[in-house]
């Protein structure tokens, strides 16, 4: 069994909330260096207010792009990541967009990934894998290799179901040369220790807390 304290080196501990205020990003800021966490995922107004705060620390600043729907301009998604870089994201984790996976437009879906990666930093791909085939899984995964990202994540935790074992066993599979991030619906300790022997690299979960205590 691994440890807590291996766990919560793995987790990703996020407010996507759209009520978020700037205090609740200062104290999920504030958690994540007291419990050792790898990084906080915030929406991109907050990368500065984050990145500010996590300076001299060893906590990451990521920030979502694309969120939650993935369904953004090319171009808009590259502006954001953009802007997040700028303003002191260390990590990216984008939405793919979905569309253009479903009609086998894979020339675009790539393209829509390069965008961010090739804002220089780190990118987790979010495949939202409630919404795909397990054969669409497997093609969103290669895809993202291809485009040059690092990550390939479950879910938003915004659509009908969070991560599976199934589904982290499956992108483990499909490109073992990239990590793999299981978010959505992680709740407890033991579900992120599931996780992780499914071959998880990193947690993303808003109940970080509960998790580790």
């Amino acid at each position: 069994m691994l440890s807590k304290k291996e766990v919560a080196s793995s987790i990703d501990h996020t407010n996507l909330s759209p009520s978020a205020t700037s205090e609740d990003i200062k104290r999920l800021c504030q958690e994540a260096v007291q419990n050792k966490f790898k990084a906080v995922c915030v929406n991109s107004c907050y990368t500065r207010l984050a990145s500010t705060f996590l300076k001299d620390t060893s906590v990451l600043t990521c920030t979502v792009v694309g969120f939650p729907l993935g369904a953004m301009a090319r171009e808009a998604k590259a502006y954001e990541a953009e802007f997040a870089v700028k303003n002191g994201a260390q990590e990216i984790d984008m939405v793919q967009n979905i569309g253009a996976l479903k009609e086998n437009r894979y020339h675009d879906l790539q393209k829509d990934i390069e965008a961010v990666v090739n804002q220089g930093v780190p990118t987790k791909v979010i495949l939202e894998t409630c919404l795909l085939t397990e054969e669409e899984i497997v093609t969103a995964c290669k895809i993202a290799q291809k485009a040059g990202a690092h990550f390939v994540k479950t879910s938003t935790g915004y659509s009908v179901r969070g991560a599976t074992i199934e589904d982290v066993q499956l992108m483990k599979k499909t490109v073992p040369d990239l990590k793999v991030k299981a978010a959505g619906g992680i709740k407890t300790f033991e579900q992120a220790v599931t996780m992780i022997e499914a071959g998880a690299d990193r947690i993303g979960a808003s109940r970080s807390l509960e998790i580790i205590k």
